[in-house]
């Protein structure tokens, strides 16, 4: 016994709805994030634009047919700015509104007080295009990225295709023909995409908290204020970095910052301006270091640098250049940027030992405050300082 389309769409919408209590409570509100927010768009879409479909046959049905075609591409639509979502900002507005606003217009147009099929093709064609782009989208993510992405974006692409199919069965075999009635009909493509609906979601949910995870590894090796490495990851990344100098055996220097009268600044102008000052230094530090120096917070108004393969004398201009381009960064927040002093100390041959070597540059720094401060000065000559 087969079962009749109106029976079928009743239990897509309740497999939608299930699926939606099931998204949010479980997932959305542990993650928050703004893919899980789009994926529960997607599904409160899906099920509200099937339950349209059941006033089909009735006196409604010159309103509720059209809500129905713009409901499911507003659906898709949500699964492709999730799916951007998770690489960029999403899609602007007024990109997610092109779909449903001219499947509406289509819809309006095509008699749908008598048309079930009412604006059709264009349906058809917006519901491939926006699965589509989902799918391109989490293709575009990298390999390393997620453990399960690669089936959202099998499941998108097989979604695409057979809307697609749909589309040229219905132009080419018309919506009674043979091919589009038992391939591409109502029931097989409520079935289908209920089975594929259930698929993505639970592979969403793992999808979700990969991303917390994610999240809250970012959050326990990135400074807050600055974005830099914390404290406790710069350190580990630099112990594994040395350890693999060592046995390249190349050299490294090490630079520790310390920005000049900061708690002035914080007296004088609050701690916004302190915090503004602190990012200002950062920026200076980040657009100034190779892509291969470790950088981070240290404490405070301290900041420390990992250069491998640098000479102590090519850091103390580098130093140097992050003090010219701190100065050029001019910050609304930051009424009066500071100074920085600079300790710098370089590997010896034989293992190395971080501690020691930021014990070297911490006395170096110490020179260097003494001598004036805004300048550095090399571990390996606390006698000689050089200007900033």
């Amino acid at each position: 016994m087969m079962l009749d389309v109106p029976t079928l769409r009743v239990a897509f919408a309740v497999v939608a709805l299930t699926l939606l209590l099931l998204f949010y409570f479980i997932t959305f509100r542990r993650t928050r994030s703004a893919f899980s927010g789009w994926w529960c768009s997607a599904l409160l879409m899906f099920l509200t634009g099937s339950a349209a479909y059941l006033l089909d046959g009735t006196v409604h049905q010159v309103w509720a047919n059209p809500l129905g075609n713009v409901l499911l591409v507003a659906g898709a639509g949500s699964m492709w700015a999730g799916a951007r979502s998770l690489r960029s900002p999403g899609p602007r507005l007024w990109c997610l509104g092109i779909g449903p606003a001219v499947t509406a217009v289509a819809s309006a147009l095509d008699h749908p007080e008598s048309n079930v099929w009412a604006g059709g093709p264009v349906y058809l064609f917006f519901m491939s295009a926006m699965t589509g782009l989902a799918c391109l989208e989490l293709l575009r993510l990298d390999s390393s990225y997620s453990r399960v992405h690669r089936v959202l974006a099998v499941c998108s692409g097989v979604l695409a295709l057979f809307y697609l199919g749909r589309l040229v069965a219905f132009v080419a075999d018309g919506r009674e023909g043979p091919v589009f009635l038992s391939i591409f009909g109502s029931a097989t493509t409520t079935v289908f995409s209920a089975v594929l609906l259930v698929v993505a979601s639970f592979t969403m949910a793992e999808l979700s908290n990969e991303q917390l995870t994610q999240d809250l590894r970012a959050r326990a090796t990135v400074d807050g204020l600055t974005g830099l490495l914390n404290r406790s990851a710069f350190l580990d990344l630099a112990e594994d970095e040395l350890r693999r100098l060592n046995r390249s055996r190349t050299a490294a220097a090490l630079i520790l910052a310390d920005l000049d009268h900061f708690k002035a600044i914080n007296d004088e102008f609050g701690h916004s301006a302190g915090d503004a000052a602190l990012q200002v230094f950062a920026d200076a530090c980040s657009s100034t270091v190779r892509s291969t120096d470790l950088v981070g917070r240290y404490g405070g108004e301290e900041f420390i640098l990992l250069l491998p393969g640098m000479t102590p004398e090519r850091a103390g201009e580098l130093a140097a250049d992050i003090s010219r381009r701190l100065q050029d960064l001019q910050s609304p927040g930051a009424p009066r940027l500071p100074t920085v002093s600079y300790g710098i100390a370089s590997t010896v041959p034989g293992p190395v030992d971080l501690e020691a070597m930021i014990a070297s540059a911490d006395a170096a720094l110490y020179r260097a405050k003494t001598l004036g401060r805004d300048r550095w000065v090399l571990a390996s000559n606390l006698l000689e300082d050089k200007s900033a």
